[in-house]
């Protein structure tokens, strides 16, 4: 028992640590050196709890340091239950106001998701298909809250594209298009026309 205690305890201490080193280091700097010397620990745990830094790239991108978790976009118990209850267009627009403020207040996600896109490797592709899989259940989701006919797996990747887009911006530009994306305002501006565009599509699926 000990054992596996001290175990989890360093294996969390690496995770901490690959993020720490992203922060402050950038990802040029990213090893398994750099990350055992971060996390006071020796290299070889990263091999034998991880099997390479790959491994632990992943486990990383599994942590809801990195990603939101379908529970903090989604709720739990009788917060899920609402959500599920509320009209299609109601609970589509809240689910991205919750993925838009998620994705804001991670600061080194934003920073990774603007390596990727001048960068594929090995480590965000294990980034990548975390991230993935949680977009598809996030989609199913979605799929239960009898939508109206569309296809919402495009739609909701506009929206989501958009909202990437933005606040990968926001963090050194303020102003997009005469609208501040870098306070509240602006994004309660944006998740609100999501509502009404899909409120919209709502109207015209049910006159046909």
């Amino acid at each position: 028992m000990k054992n596996q205690k001290n175990r989890e305890k360093t294996e969390a201490k690496l995770v901490q640590a690959i993020a720490e080193v992203l922060a402050e280091k950038g990802f040029t700097k990213l090893g398994i050196n750099a990350v055992a010397r971060q996390a006071g620990v020796d290299k070889v745990l990263i091999y034998r709890y991880f099997d390479d830094l790959n491994g632990l790239m992943e486990a990383y991108a599994k942590s809801s340091d990195f990603w939101p978790s379908s529970a903090e976009l989604l709720g739990e118990g009788d917060e899920l239950a609402q959500l599920s209850a509320m009209p299609f267009a109601d609970g589509f627009a809240e689910v991205f106001r919750r993925y838009s403020k998620a994705i804001r207040s991670r600061p080194l996600t934003l920073e990774i998701l603007s390596w990727e896109t001048i960068d594929r490797n090995a480590l965000t592709i294990a980034l990548e298909e975390v991230r993935e899989s949680m977009g598809l259940e996030l989609m199913a989701f979605l799929a239960e809250m009898n939508p109206p006919q569309a296809d919402w797996q495009a739609i909701a990747n506009i929206f989501s594209s958009a909202i990437h887009y933005l606040a990968i911006r926001s963090r050194k530009v303020t102003v997009f298009s005469g609208m501040d994306i870098a306070g509240e305002e602006g994004w309660d501006r944006l998740i609100d026309s999501i509502h009404v565009l899909v409120s919209n599509l709502e109207v015209n699926a049910a006159s046909e």
